[in-house]
Parts: structure tokens; C-alpha cells; sequence
């Protein structure tokens, strides 16, 4: 019972700096992100690369991998994480009972592990030469062909079985995704 200190939910904490989430307004983790690092935490906004289609273009665009929520670093017994629930743009922290919740072990080291060069994740799915494929849009949007060729311009050559032949399509990286 005296010395033995451990963080269970709910429990009190172990005095070793861990990963909470916090949950933030609609639209709201990047300022308050910037809110609680100017106030000296450290804090995690995991963000997706995504493709987005508009007016017939297609863009790629930052989006949070976790929408309303952000990782922040805490050591319950030395840093003042009650202020955390009135920064601008927090909702609250997850709690069990009266402390914050710790993310499990692992879990925030391993999404900025698989972090690219933009500080991005990857969530596109991997195209492989030879694997099946289906078009999303186009006048063969929803057939199934065989990818060919990927450029690094984004362009993809397609193997399309039309009326008995085979013939070859171009089309957009964007428009191909996996035939699983």
C-alpha cells in the first residue's frame, strides 16, 4: 500500500511523463494545439494526406487523422493538467474518474514512427504493377482492369479487357484503387 505507486484508469499517477487525448472543438485541434504549446506542453495533431475531388480536379489536402481530437504529454504529478480543459479550442481531457486517461503504451510513438517527410501520414493504398485495379470515375468508372505502368507524374496505364481485345487506358492516380 505506501510506496507502491501505479496508473490504472482512474488511478493516481505514477509520476512518469505519458500520452493523454484531448478532445478540442469542430475544426479547432490546430489552435488549440498552438494554444497548449505556447503554454509549454508538448503535443501530438496526427494528420492524413487525402485526395480530394472537386469540380473535376483533384487536390491533395492535410486532414486530421483523428478529427476533434490531439495527443498531449503530460507528467500528472508536475505539470498542471487541469489547465489543459480551459484552453481555448479544448473540450476536455478523456478522463477516468478524477485523472486524465493514459493512451496505452506505444500507441503515439508508433503513429509518428510512420510519419513522411511532410509530417504526414500515408493512408493512399499501395498500387502494384500487375494487380487488379478499379476505376473510380471516368466512362469506366466501376470496371476492373490490370495495371500496367505507374509514372511519377501520377499518370497509370491500365489493361482494360473491352468486347474481347485488351486495350490501354490512361488515366489519373487518383481515379485507381485496388480491386480487392
Amino acid at each position: 500500500m505506501g510506496g507502491n505507486k501505479r496508473q490504472s484508469a482512474g488511478g493516481p499517477p505514477d509520476g512518469g511523463r505519458r500520452w493523454y487525448v484531448v478532445h478540442c472543438l469542430p475544426h479547432r485541434e490546430a489552435g488549440a494545439q498552438a494554444q497548449l504549446q505556447r503554454q509549454g506542453f508538448h503535443t501530438f495533431h496526427p494528420v492524413h494526406v487525402k485526395t480530394v475531388r472537386h469540380a473535376r480536379r483533384f487536390r491533395r489536402v492535410k486532414a486530421s487523422l483523428f478529427p476533434r481530437y490531439l495527443f498531449v504529454e503530460l507528467a500528472l504529478d508536475r505539470d498542471r493538467w487541469r489547465s489543459v480543459n480551459g484552453t481555448f479550442g479544448v473540450t476536455s481531457m478523456l478522463m477516468a474518474g478524477d485523472y486524465p486517461m493514459p493512451v496505452p503504451h506505444g500507441v503515439v510513438e508508433d503513429l509518428q514512427a510512420m510519419l513522411d517527410e511532410e509530417g504526414a501520414l500515408s493512408m493512399e493504398p499501395r498500387l502494384v504493377p500487375g494487380e487488379s485495379v478499379r476505376l473510380l470515375s471516368g466512362p469506366f468508372a466501376g470496371c476492373i482492369g490490370r495495371l500496367i505502368k505507374l509514372d511519377p507524374s501520377g499518370r497509370v496505364r491500365i489493361l482494360m479487357e473491352i468486347m474481347g481485345g485488351h486495350v490501354p487506358l490512361f488515366a489519373t492516380r487518383e481515379t485507381v484503387v485496388p480491386a480487392a
